[in-house]
């Protein structure tokens, strides 16, 4: 699945315009590189995603092309 999609779906970033914008202005990183939104995620990677002076990292459990609200969180676990 596309990172701005998982972004999306997982609903770590409310809206896929939004999750594309902010990997095309580098505030998305995978496994400690810049990544593209068309990068595939896959299971075990590591994201790292900047909103202003917070960063979220978060590990990827599931990989889901459609997600509840309820099950969204589960696809995912916050590091640090």
């Amino acid at each position: 699945m596309r990172l701005d999609k998982y972004l999306k779906v997982s609903r770590i970033i409310k809206r896929r315009t939004v999750a594309n914008d902010a990997c095309d202005n580098a505030l998305v990183t995978v496994n400690d590189r810049p990544a593209k939104a068309s990068y595939d995620v896959k299971v075990g990677d590591i994201l790292s995603i900047t909103f202003g002076e917070r960063t979220v990292k978060v590990r990827v459990l599931e990989v889901n092309e459609h997600a509840l609200k309820k099950d969204a969180a589960l696809m995912y676990e916050a590091i640090e």
